[in-house]
């Protein structure tokens, strides 16, 4: 899925059901990190496939690495800037680690069912994955997950501010 949103769709559901289990900065960015590759393909006009070496778990685990450290080296602009959509928490190497190798792994695993290219398993040549599940239900699932992430989303923010409300009304009684 080069250059599109419905990676974010999966990731984004994992991160709020999750929530603050794993880092969501992590899993997000981690998530569609490696389409930096098809992009990079197709700008430059580089030799091999559109999804080669980083579509694979093997890359990915470089590439969830490589997530880590600039999370780990940044987070603290990163939490103040999830905490403008409420969704600031302490984080850990560990749940950065995490995150980042759940946000590359679901990278490669949803686009194995579409690319003929991609050989996950890298060494080992070949897609087993390929056509398991139509491309179109890949696309889907990815928007639902989206949009069941939002409804997730929309929860924890009535849940974490009804309190607040609540306080203002018995402070005005």
């Amino acid at each position: 899925m080069p250059f599109t949103p419905y990676h974010f769709g999966p990731a984004f559901l994992m991160g709020m059901l999750a929530f603050p289990v794993l880092d969501i900065a992590a899993l997000m960015i981690s998530s569609v990190l490696l389409d930096l590759e098809p992009l990079a393909v197709l700008m430059f006009g580089l030799p091999g496939p559109l999804h080669g070496n980083l579509h694979t778990f093997l890359g990915a685990t470089i590439a969830a690495v490589l997530t880590v450290c600039i999370i780990w080296i940044t987070r603290a602009p990163l939490q103040q800037f999830l905490s403008l959509f409420a969704l600031s928490h302490d984080s850990s190497f560990t749940r950065v680690t995490i995150a980042s190798l759940v946000g590359t792994y679901s990278h490669v695993l949803l686009d194995s069912f579409l690319y003929a290219e991609m050989n996950p398993f890298f060494p080992l040549l070949g897609n087993p994955f390929l056509e398991i599940i139509a491309p179109s239900a890949v696309y889907q699932f990815s928007v639902y997950c989206m949009m069941f992430g939002l409804v997730v989303y929309a929860i924890r923010l009535i849940d974490r501010y009804k309190p607040l409300q609540k306080a203002k009304e018995d402070s005005s009684a």
